[in-house]
């Protein structure tokens, strides 16, 4: 399986975390924490790869690198 860039953000909107995977379109999920956003977008990863599969739809190359950084607040 390929390994794509994974972003988690606090949503203050949702009170909780929001994971998206930038490279498929549509993939992102959410969760009470940084881990269970992070378990259910790989969830939805895998269901994402599996629906492009046995629709026929071409399966993206990962193009976003992870580039970390910190803020001082």
């Amino acid at each position: 399986m390929k390994t794509y860039h994974i972003n988690i953000f606090y949503s203050q909107e949702d009170e909780g975390y929001i994971a998206d995977i930038p490279d498929l379109k549509y993939c992102s999920a959410f969760g009470e924490t940084e881990e269970g956003a992070l378990r259910e977008v790989l969830k939805a990863k895998a269901a994402w790869l599996e629906a492009a599969q046995a629709e026929g739809k071409p399966i993206p190359e990962p193009r976003y690198r992870p580039a970390i950084y910190q803020a001082a607040l």
